[in-house]
C-alpha cells in the first residue's frame, strides 16, 4: 500500500512576487490542493529555500545559486523567505528547508518522508524548470512514485513550463491537474 504527501516547494513570497501577478489564478488552484490533501488524510510538507548569511553554501560555479545570492532575497529569516500566507503551514505542519535546487539537496527531506514510512510524491511548486524539474528527477532517481499537479507548477517561462508537463515530466510521473487530482483522491 503506497503512502503518499503532498509537496508545496518554494511557495515564498518573493518567488510568488517575482513569477505571479495575481493573475494566473495559481495560489487558489495551489490551495485547493492543500485542501483536497487534507481533506483526503494526505500529509502537506512544505519546503522552502533559505541560504545562511554569508551564503557559505553558494558556490561559485553554480550560476542559479550564485544569482540567488547576489540578489539576497532568500537569506534565512528574510521576509521574502516565509512562505506566502494564501497557502501557508498549519501549526505542526512540516516545513524542510533545502539549501539546492532539489527539494533533497542540503535539506532533511529523505529523512522526513522515510520516517513517515511515505514512498509516493504528489509535487506543486515554483518554478516548474528549478525546483520541481530537480525534484522529480531526484525522486525518480530514489524510486519515489511521483505525481506532478501540472497547474500547481508555475513558471517564469509558459513555454518551459508547458514542455516539461507535457513532454520531459509523463516519463517519470503521472502528470494531472489539480481538480481531477483532487476528485481522484476525495473520500468518497
Amino acid at each position: 500500500m503506497s503512502s503518499s504527501a503532498l509537496l508545496v516547494m518554494d511557495v515564498q513570497q518573493a518567488v510568488v512576487d517575482l513569477v505571479d501577478d495575481g493573475s494566473s489564478g495559481y495560489l487558489p488552484r495551489l490551495r485547493r490542493a492543500i485542501d483536497g490533501a487534507r481533506a483526503a488524510g494526505m500529509p502537506v510538507i512544505y519546503v522552502v529555500i533559505a541560504l545562511r548569511p554569508g551564503f557559505p553554501e553558494v558556490g561559485t560555479r553554480n550560476r542559479a545559486l550564485a544569482a540567488i545570492a547576489r540578489d539576497g532575497l532568500y537569506v534565512e529569516g528574510a521576509p521574502g523567505t516565509a512562505i506566502h500566507p494564501e497557502v501557508a503551514p498549519r501549526p505542526g505542519d512540516v516545513v524542510v528547508t533545502k539549501r539546492r535546487a532539489s527539494a533533497f539537496s542540503g535539506s532533511d527531506l529523505d529523512v522526513v518522508l522515510r520516517a513517515r514510512g511515505i514512498d509516493s510524491l504528489v509535487l506543486a511548486g515554483i518554478a516548474t524548470s528549478a525546483v520541481v524539474l530537480s525534484t522529480v528527477c531526484q525522486a525518480n532517481d530514489l524510486d519515489f512514485g511521483l505525481t506532478v499537479l501540472s497547474d500547481a507548477c508555475l513558471d517564469p517561462d509558459p513555454e518551459v513550463h508547458r514542455v516539461l508537463v507535457e513532454r520531459l515530466f509523463p516519463q517519470w510521473a503521472d502528470v494531472t491537474a489539480v481538480d481531477d487530482w483532487v476528485e481522484a483522491i476525495a473520500p468518497h
